[in-house]
């Protein structure tokens, strides 16, 4: 019954829109609670001065190319030393867009535009996706080495992403598989291939989506595979996307590369759930950043913070620094807020707030992997809600991509094989530390939480305060050291509320647990200096002490 009420609350809450710690934000209130110090992040502005893509022949029917004519109204304004490029009501199908500096991009209401289904609108560049330096096709929007430019207004932005995207049947329902089928493409297993060209490249690759070759007469052949994120702002400066909705696009959604001063806000971003890589929002290696009141609902992470991945973003030494990212929700997403797992330049100084997870697969994603080398840090997370989320609603995994361990109640055997394969420390280890999350609220969800470091690096300092986490299992925690988990709440599971395995310096205080009849801790492996609070037990028995720990493993204060 308790349950019951408490989903029933956070639902009206929900339904409510927010309360006033969840208000609209603002540029004046953007930076009130942030824990680090960060300049201000510098907004576009433009000159009084502006030129409808209809001065240039640009017909809003669905049927004409408007390429030239986006290009010459961009052209003319930039030109004229700034000011508005005006996309009216209408269906602007269109090639690829440039921008330009000084240019606002302004799509007024009822404005669509949709790209071109023609493959050879998107010629082959240089660039770097999944963090690594590689060639892709040209993206739908396109920005290089330029600075104080926007796309504002309430029109919309379709990338065309179904000409482009393979699809898992998995993801489809019955009806949707047979009419993508009946459409074209190569079906091989359980996979849909748009073309040929495709699937050449999907079997180039040994690393999603990067093909293994660099031969540009080769990566042509293999094009369809190589397509592009729908909005790519590389190097740039003074970068603000206000108001429109960004859809459907072929990879990623919006990409900010390299750049500062970046502001992302009043987004609508949305793509189909079975959309493979559809991202809504990839900031890597951006410096002073806003990311505020956007509603996401995507095929994959919704906001993601990366910095490059392995030599290539070590190489390139550019983290990602100083980001507040406050007041959004996100639907349907792999991950709502993400870090990693490409994040080998690092990211550091992240501040997110007064966010809302509905149905999310996970919710506060960490992810990272033996070879990415990066130091991610200083990160402050509060007053997140949760609600349906069907993995981890916290999730901190650095075998992202390779074999996590195997928890048992006698783990003497697992242990001494790990201490044997421990990899030494290197540039290519990972590093999570200095993490804070508090005001934490998960409802009907599969996990609380999971935190796992590597044997050879632990999860450092990670602090969980003031959370409710209603989920079917509790809470893991594997090669962590300095965790603390302070007025912790744990119900509705039907399993241990909380593990702790290979750990040491844990300190667990206001510990709240649903009596289930099975022990409410479990503390294995090597763990060293485990600390509880004895007022949170009503017996030592409820905790677990596994086979050959020492005596002195955990204190009770």
């Amino acid at each position: 019954m308790k349950f019951a009420i408490f989903r029933t609350l956070l639902l009206l809450t929900l339904s409510l829109g927010f309360s006033s710690a969840f208000a609209q934000q603002t540029l004046e209130t953007i930076y009130d609670g942030v824990e680090f110090d960060m300049p201000k992040v510098k907004e576009a502005s433009f000159p009084d001065f502006e030129k409808s893509i209809t001065e240039y022949g640009a017909k809003g029917d669905g049927l004409t190319k408007n390429s030239e004519a986006f290009k010459s109204a961009i052209e003319a304004v930039n030109k004229a030393g700034g000011g508005k490029v005006l996309v009216p009501r209408g269906v602007w199908y269109t090639g690829p867009i440039t921008l330009l500096s000084n240019v606002n991009l302004h799509l007024e209401d009822g404005a669509l535009i949709i790209f071109s289904r023609d493959k050879d609108d998107y010629p082959l560049i240089e660039t770097s996706f999944e963090g690594l330096n590689t060639v892709r096709c040209l993206s739908p929007i396109n920005a290089f080495q330029v600075e104080n430019i926007a796309i504002t207004g309430n029109g919309t932005i379709d990338g065309s992403g179904e000409i482009w995207r393979a699809v898992k049947k998995g993801k489809m329902t019955e009806a949707q598989w047979k009419d993508l089928v009946k459409s074209g493409g190569i079906v091989e297993g359980s996979n849909w291939f748009p073309s040929q060209s495709y699937l050449d490249g999907y079997n180039a690759s040994s690393s999603f989506n990067v093909p293994d070759i660099t031969d540009r007469a080769e990566l042509q052949k293999m094009k369809d595979f190589l397509r592009p994120v729908m909005v790519s702002i590389r190097e740039s400066k003074v970068v603000l996307l206000d108001g429109p909705t960004f859809q459907n696009s072929p990879a990623w959604n919006i990409h900010p590369l390299m750049s500062e001063d970046v502001i992302i806000r009043n987004l609508n971003v949305r793509n189909p759930w079975f959309s493979q890589n559809g991202d809504g929002l990839d900031l890597e290696s951006c410096k002073n950043s806003l990311i505020y009141n956007n509603t996401f609902d995507v095929g994959d992470d919704a906001i993601c913070i990366k910095s490059g991945k392995d030599k290539d973003g070590r190489d390139r030494a550019i983290p990602t620094e100083n980001v507040i990212i406050k007041n959004n929700i996100v639907y349907h997403g792999h991950g709502g807020v993400t870090v990693g797992s490409e994040m080998s330049s690092g990211v550091r100084n992240i501040h997110v707030s007064n966010c809302t997870f509905i149905g999310t697969d996970i919710g506060l994603r960490f992810k990272s992997t033996r070879g990415r080398g990066g130091v991610v840090e200083n990160i402050w997370i509060s007053n997140i809600d949760m609600i349906g989320i069907p993995t981890e609603a916290i999730g901190f995994n650095m075998f992202y991509t390779g074999n996590s361990p195997v928890i048992e109640e006698d783990q003497r055997a697992e242990d001494e094989a790990r201490q044997e394969n421990l990899e030494p420390v290197t540039e290519e280890t990972p590093v999570f530390r200095n993490i804070s999350m508090k005001n934490i609220t998960v409802t009907d969800s599969e996990i609380a939480a999971f935190f796992m470091g590597l044997p050879e690096m632990k999860l450092e300092n990670v602090r969980l305060e003031n959370a409710v986490l209603q989920a079917k299992k509790g809470i893991t925690a594997i090669d962590a050291a300095g965790l603390e988990l302070i007025n912790v709440k744990v119900f509705g599971t039907d399993e241990v509320p909380l593990t702790i395995y290979n750990s040491q310096g844990v300190k667990v205080s206001g510990f709240t647990f649903e009596d289930n009849g099975k022990a409410a801790v479990r503390v294995l492996g090597t763990s060293t200096n485990v600390e509880f609070d004895q007022a949170d037990f009503r017996s030592a028995d409820q905790i677990i002490k596994g086979n050959g720990l020492s005596e002195s493993a955990i204190k009770l204060n």
